[in-house]
Protein backbone atom coordinates (compact mmCIF):
# COMPACT_ATOMS: atom_id res chain seq x y z
CA UNK A 1 0.00 0.00 0.00
CA UNK A 2 1.37 3.67 -1.12
CA UNK A 3 2.27 6.05 1.29
CA UNK A 4 -0.92 8.01 0.05
CA UNK A 5 -3.46 5.41 0.58
CA UNK A 6 -2.71 4.75 4.02
CA UNK A 7 -2.83 8.59 4.73
CA UNK A 8 -6.08 8.86 2.89
CA UNK A 9 -7.56 6.15 5.08
CA UNK A 10 -6.18 7.59 8.47
CA UNK A 11 -7.97 11.45 6.91
CA UNK A 12 -11.41 9.09 6.33
CA UNK A 13 -11.33 8.08 9.89
CA UNK A 14 -10.84 11.87 11.46
CA UNK A 15 -13.16 13.24 9.33
CA UNK A 16 -16.36 11.73 10.11
CA UNK A 17 -18.54 14.20 9.38
CA UNK A 18 -21.94 12.62 10.26
CA UNK A 19 -20.97 11.38 13.10
CA UNK A 20 -19.28 14.95 14.51
CA UNK A 21 -22.67 16.92 13.36
CA UNK A 22 -25.21 14.09 14.62
CA UNK A 23 -23.31 14.46 18.34
CA UNK A 24 -23.50 18.13 17.72
CA UNK A 25 -27.56 17.73 17.36
CA UNK A 26 -27.99 15.60 19.87
CA UNK A 27 -26.37 17.83 22.16
CA UNK A 28 -28.21 21.24 20.82
CA UNK A 29 -30.86 18.96 21.71
CA UNK A 30 -30.16 17.84 24.81
CA UNK A 31 -29.62 21.57 26.35
CA UNK A 32 -32.72 23.01 24.35
CA UNK A 33 -34.67 19.83 26.75
CA UNK A 34 -33.17 21.31 29.93
CA UNK A 35 -33.33 24.69 29.57
CA UNK A 36 -36.88 24.13 28.65
CA UNK A 37 -37.29 22.07 31.99
CA UNK A 38 -36.07 24.71 34.22
CA UNK A 39 -38.05 27.01 32.36
CA UNK A 40 -41.31 25.09 33.30
CA UNK A 41 -40.37 24.50 36.99
CA UNK A 42 -40.08 28.39 37.14
CA UNK A 43 -43.47 28.65 35.51
CA UNK A 44 -45.15 25.88 37.98
CA UNK A 45 -43.32 28.16 40.99
CA UNK A 46 -45.27 31.16 39.93
CA UNK A 47 -48.36 29.40 39.73
CA UNK A 48 -48.21 28.04 42.86
CA UNK A 49 -46.94 31.42 44.50
CA UNK A 50 -50.03 33.19 42.65
CA UNK A 51 -51.82 33.19 45.82
CA UNK A 52 -49.19 36.03 46.92
CA UNK A 53 -51.29 39.82 46.34
CA UNK A 54 -49.48 42.31 44.63
CA UNK A 55 -46.74 44.03 46.09
CA UNK A 56 -47.48 47.79 47.95
CA UNK A 57 -47.50 50.75 45.04
CA UNK A 58 -43.63 52.31 44.80
CA UNK A 59 -43.62 55.57 45.77
CA UNK A 60 -41.16 58.20 44.20
CA UNK A 61 -39.52 58.52 47.81
CA UNK A 62 -38.77 56.49 50.77
CA UNK A 63 -38.90 59.26 53.27
CA UNK A 64 -36.30 61.05 54.90
CA UNK A 65 -32.74 59.06 54.20
CA UNK A 66 -31.72 57.23 57.22
CA UNK A 67 -29.27 54.96 54.59
CA UNK A 68 -28.11 54.09 50.93
CA UNK A 69 -26.27 51.50 48.83
CA UNK A 70 -26.40 49.98 45.24
CA UNK A 71 -25.32 46.33 44.86
CA UNK A 72 -26.80 43.22 43.80
CA UNK A 73 -30.30 41.87 44.48
CA UNK A 74 -30.03 38.10 44.89
CA UNK A 75 -33.81 37.17 45.55
CA UNK A 76 -36.44 36.71 47.97
CA UNK A 77 -37.28 33.44 49.92
CA UNK A 78 -39.71 32.50 52.73
CA UNK A 79 -38.70 33.33 55.63
CA UNK A 80 -36.98 30.36 57.63
CA UNK A 81 -36.32 28.53 54.21
CA UNK A 82 -32.93 29.90 52.15
CA UNK A 83 -34.14 27.92 49.48
CA UNK A 84 -37.48 28.53 48.39
CA UNK A 85 -37.22 31.18 46.04
CA UNK A 86 -40.40 33.16 46.11
CA UNK A 87 -40.52 34.67 42.14
CA UNK A 88 -44.50 36.23 42.03
CA UNK A 89 -44.30 39.92 40.85
CA UNK A 90 -40.72 39.72 40.21
CA UNK A 91 -38.98 38.70 43.43
CA UNK A 92 -37.41 35.88 42.33
CA UNK A 93 -34.73 38.12 39.58
CA UNK A 94 -31.28 38.77 40.64
CA UNK A 95 -30.35 42.13 39.47
CA UNK A 96 -28.51 45.42 40.33
CA UNK A 97 -30.32 46.99 42.57
CA UNK A 98 -30.21 50.71 44.82
CA UNK A 99 -31.35 50.77 48.37
CA UNK A 100 -32.87 53.41 49.82
CA UNK A 101 -33.83 53.30 53.51
CA UNK A 102 -36.12 55.85 54.60
CA UNK A 103 -38.47 56.68 57.37
CA UNK A 104 -41.03 55.38 56.15
CA UNK A 105 -39.80 51.94 54.74
CA UNK A 106 -36.95 50.10 51.95
CA UNK A 107 -36.99 51.29 48.47
CA UNK A 108 -35.35 48.78 46.36
CA UNK A 109 -34.85 50.26 42.66
CA UNK A 110 -33.80 47.54 40.43
CA UNK A 111 -32.65 49.38 36.93
CA UNK A 112 -34.13 46.91 33.72
CA UNK A 113 -35.82 45.20 35.90
CA UNK A 114 -39.66 45.40 38.63
CA UNK A 115 -38.80 47.94 41.63
CA UNK A 116 -40.39 47.19 45.18
CA UNK A 117 -41.64 49.10 48.41
CA UNK A 118 -41.33 47.23 51.79
CA UNK A 119 -42.89 49.91 54.23
CA UNK A 120 -41.42 50.29 57.89
CA UNK A 121 -44.71 48.33 59.68
CA UNK A 122 -43.98 45.22 57.56
CA UNK A 123 -40.09 45.48 58.43
CA UNK A 124 -39.14 42.88 60.75
CA UNK A 125 -35.08 43.02 60.87
CA UNK A 126 -32.01 42.11 59.38
CA UNK A 127 -29.17 40.01 59.40
CA UNK A 128 -25.97 38.89 57.78
CA UNK A 129 -26.06 35.38 55.89
CA UNK A 130 -24.06 33.16 54.20
CA UNK A 131 -26.57 32.61 51.19
CA UNK A 132 -29.94 32.94 49.80
CA UNK A 133 -31.74 30.84 47.04
CA UNK A 134 -28.75 30.21 44.40
CA UNK A 135 -26.35 32.40 45.59
CA UNK A 136 -23.75 31.60 48.55
CA UNK A 137 -21.09 34.28 49.86
CA UNK A 138 -18.98 33.43 52.16
CA UNK A 139 -18.34 37.21 52.96
CA UNK A 140 -22.18 37.67 53.51
CA UNK A 141 -25.59 38.89 52.38
CA UNK A 142 -27.34 41.03 54.05
CA UNK A 143 -30.98 40.12 54.77
CA UNK A 144 -33.75 41.51 55.02
CA UNK A 145 -36.65 40.26 56.71
CA UNK A 146 -40.59 41.38 55.99
CA UNK A 147 -43.71 40.09 56.05
CA UNK A 148 -46.54 40.36 53.07
CA UNK A 149 -50.04 40.37 54.09
CA UNK A 150 -49.35 37.83 56.67
CA UNK A 151 -46.38 35.87 54.22
CA UNK A 152 -42.76 36.12 56.17
CA UNK A 153 -40.12 36.96 53.75
CA UNK A 154 -36.36 37.13 53.33
CA UNK A 155 -34.56 39.03 50.84
CA UNK A 156 -31.11 39.10 50.28
CA UNK A 157 -28.63 42.15 49.31
CA UNK A 158 -24.94 42.64 48.78
CA UNK A 159 -23.41 45.69 48.68
CA UNK A 160 -21.05 46.98 46.74
CA UNK A 161 -19.12 47.50 50.07
CA UNK A 162 -20.47 44.42 51.96
CA UNK A 163 -18.21 46.22 54.90
CA UNK A 164 -21.58 48.32 55.17
CA UNK A 165 -23.77 45.85 56.07
CA UNK A 166 -23.15 46.08 59.77
CA UNK A 167 -25.10 49.81 59.59
CA UNK A 168 -27.70 48.47 57.37
CA UNK A 169 -28.39 45.58 60.14
CA UNK A 170 -28.70 48.29 62.86
CA UNK A 171 -30.88 51.00 60.72
CA UNK A 172 -33.50 48.18 59.77
CA UNK A 173 -33.88 46.57 63.23
CA UNK A 174 -34.38 50.05 64.34
CA UNK A 175 -36.50 51.21 62.23
CA UNK A 176 -38.52 48.07 62.30
CA UNK A 177 -38.42 48.37 66.49
CA UNK A 178 -39.71 52.43 66.34
CA UNK A 179 -42.42 51.69 63.57
CA UNK A 180 -44.13 48.56 65.95
CA UNK A 181 -43.67 50.89 69.07
CA UNK A 182 -45.78 53.30 67.29
CA UNK A 183 -48.11 50.99 65.95
CA UNK A 184 -48.73 49.70 69.39
CA UNK A 185 -48.75 52.60 70.86
CA UNK A 186 -51.71 53.71 68.26
CA UNK A 187 -53.22 50.56 68.78
CA UNK A 188 -53.66 51.36 72.49
CA UNK A 189 -55.35 55.20 72.47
Amino acid sequence: MSAYATLAKEQAKVTNWPGYIGWSVGLLVLIALVYWLMRQGWNWRRTLQSGIPPLPAVPDRAGRTILETSGRYHGTTTAGNWLDRVVAHGLGTRSRADLTLGEDGLLVQRPGDVDFWIPAAHLTGARTDSGIAGKVVPSGLLVVSWTHEGTELDSGFRADHPDEHAAWVEAVAHLATRTQTKMTEEAAQ
